[in-house]
């Protein structure tokens, strides 16, 4: 049976040091939950490395035993494992989106120190935000960020659907904190706002909770790493450009002009419903190429020039010069993934 072959979208790893600030802040050992994950601990030094979806997940469930907590050491007081759990299954009980996000924020209060989460409505706009309570440090920073995403992500799947995002709401303290959110949102994200949030039409908020206590055990035997790679809107403009673009790999990438002919629309309605979108053409080649590089380097039967022709490249030594420009890292540096034995680098733990 055909079907249609994906590269899956990386993590940043920026992503990766911020999740451990909580952890090494209490004298956590980061080089060995690293290893263990399957990640290189080299890649920390080296600001464009990407790491995978499977080692990223990885790391958060590794970090969550160690913490012993759900936001693994970022606020200034733990939430215990098995809140979340315990939330989801009050959720998957209201009758709309709206009441169960006012529902979760509700449950939320009383463990969070360092932040309240809001549903705010103003005539057709809704929007999720959280306040700070007090000045804001690097790791409380991202334990928001974060936060804000899960919700996102818990929105979707109570729905069964992506919720369009119009705008991600940031901080000025989070510029060059946010790397993949505009991308994870598909939306822009605007600097500024005293909290961190996103907004969307308040008609969503209609929307019927349509999961029920037997769809929640399976989704909370992936959660909650799952949330920040599951909703992902397929249908969106910048996924169709990117599976379109995969079947062109191995050759000479198409023009936008070609694309936006083959979409049927303009090159100029192009470039606008991608800039909608938080994307540029350009960077959407870009990844794909890098990403499909490191998915392949995690491949130890195919050999540097195997994968160099696989993304058009003659020659390994251009493949080579043009992946350590996307990630600052020589691909040997991936490859040692598969020698750490960790749980993200698919060998057994």
């Amino acid at each position: 049976m055909s079907h249609e072959v994906t590269t899956r979208h990386t993590i940043a790893i920026l992503q990766v040091s911020q999740i451990l600030q909580g952890y090494v802040a209490r004298g956590g050992d980061a080089q060995r939950l690293l290893r263990r994950a399957g990640i290189v601990p080299a890649l920390l030094d080296s600001p464009l490395s990407r790491v995978t979806q499977a080692q990223y997940a990885a790391l958060i469930q590794l970090l969550s035993r160690h913490t012993r907590d759900e936001l693994w050491a970022l606020c200034s007081q733990p939430v215990r494992l098995g809140n979340f759990s315990q939330m989801c299954r009050l959720l998957v009980h209201c009758r709309s989106l709206g009441e169960a996000l006012r529902t979760g924020f509700r449950y939320y209060h009383p463990l969070l120190q360092d932040f309240v989460p809001r549903l705010v409505v103003q005539g057709s706009q809704a929007s999720v935000h959280l306040v700070s309570n007090g000045p804001r440090d690097p790791e409380r920073g991202y334990a928001d960020r974060t936060f804000c995403f899960f919700t996102y992500g818990l929105a979707s799947w109570l729905v069964a659907r992506r919720i369009p995002v119009t705008e991600v709401m940031y901080r000025h303290l989070d510029t060059g904190y946010s790397s993949d959110a505009g991308r994870l949102f598909q939306a822009p994200v605007v600097y500024g706002h005293p909290w961190v949030g996103f907004r969307f039409d308040a008609r969503w908020l209609d929307l019927p909770v349509v999961q029920n206590p037997q769809s929640l055990e399976e989704f909370l035997r992936q959660a909650p790493a799952s949330l920040l790679i599951k909703y992902r809107d397929q249908t969106s403009l910048t996924e169709r450009i990117r599976r379109l673009l995969r079947r062109h790999l191995s050759g000479e990438m198409p023009s936008l002009e070609f694309v936006s002919q083959y979409l049927a629309m303009t090159p100029q309605t192009l470039r606008r419903r991608l800039r909608d979108e938080g994307q540029g053409y350009q960077a959407i080649k870009d990844d794909l190429r890098r990403d499909a590089a490191i998915e392949y380097l995690h491949q130890p039967e195919l050999t540097l020039l195997d994968i160099a022709n696989r993304l058009g490249f003659s020659e390994a030594s251009t493949f080579h010069r043009a992946f350590k420009g996307w990630t600052g890292q020589a691909p040997g540096v991936y490859r040692q993934t598969r020698l750490l034995g960790g749980v993200g680098s698919g060998e057994r733990a």
